[in-house]
C-alpha cells in the first residue's frame, strides 16, 4: 500500500499530496457502493417493527420513485434513516450532512429535520410532543417536512407493500453521487 512520508500534516510534500488526492478520489467514487451498503445494513437494524428499517427504506423511496419525485428526492428517501445506527438521536443531521453537497438545499433541511417532524405521529402515545415541528412553521420548507413525514416516512412500516429491491436504486444512487453539485453554499 503507498502511504505518506509524514507523521505530521504540515511536514507532507508535494507528492505527499498528490497522492492522498488520487486515492480520495478513487475512495469518494465508492461512496454509492457505502451508501448501499449501509442501507442493506439496516436489515439487521433496530427491531421491534413489522418490517426491518431496510425493507422501510426502500418503501420510502419506492413510493417517492412511484410519485415522481425527483432522483435527489428518492435518493434522499432511500438513505434517510442510515444514521439511526451510530446518531440515534441526531440521525436526520447526520444523513443530511452526507447529502448536502450533492442534494438541492430543500431536501437537506427535510432530512435533517424529519425526526422532530415524525414526533406528530407518535408523540401523544410516548409522551413527546407531537407539535415539537411548529417550531419551524414559519420555515419556508415547513411544509415540505411535513409531507415528506406523511407521504414518505410515518407510513413505510407495511410488510405488504411491494417494495422495489435496493439494486432497482444503484443507478439511480451513483448518478445522485457521481457529482458534488451543492459543494460550495453554506449548511
Amino acid at each position: 500500500m503507498e502511504t505518506v512520508g509524514f507523521t505530521a500534516m504540515a511536514d507532507g510534500t508535494r507528492e505527499d499530496y498528490e497522492l492522498l488526492e488520487r486515492l480520495e478520489s478513487e475512495y469518494i467514487e465508492r461512496l454509492p457502493d457505502r451508501l448501499l451498503a449501509a442501507v442493506r445494513a439496516l436489515e439487521h437494524s433496530l427491531g421491534g417493527y413489522q418490517v426491518s428499517r431496510c425493507e422501510h427504506s426502500l418503501q420510502s423511496a419506492t413510493r417517492a420513485r412511484r410519485d415522481g419525485r425527483s432522483d435527489e428526492y428518492v435518493a434522499a428517501a432511500l438513505v434517510h434513516d442510515i444514521g439511526d445506527e451510530l446518531a440515534p438521536y441526531s440521525h436526520g443531521e447526520m444523513v443530511a450532512a452526507i447529502l448536502r453537497p450533492y442534494v438541492e438545499p430543500r431536501i437537506c433541511w427535510v432530512i435533517a429535520h424529519h425526526g422532530v417532524f415524525q414526533q406528530y405521529y407518535y408523540g401523544r402515545q410516548t409522551g413527546e410532543d407531537p407539535d415539537a415541528r411548529e417550531r419551524y412553521r414559519d420555515h419556508k420548507w415547513f411544509d415540505d417536512c411535513a409531507e415528506f413525514c406523511e407521504l414518505y416516512d410515518q407510513n413505510c412500516f407495511d410488510p405488504a407493500y411491494d417494495s422495489l429491491p435496493l439494486e432497482s436504486f444503484d443507478r439511480l444512487l451513483r448518478q445522485v453521487f457521481a457529482e458534488p453539485r451543492y459543494l460550495d453554499r453554506e449548511p
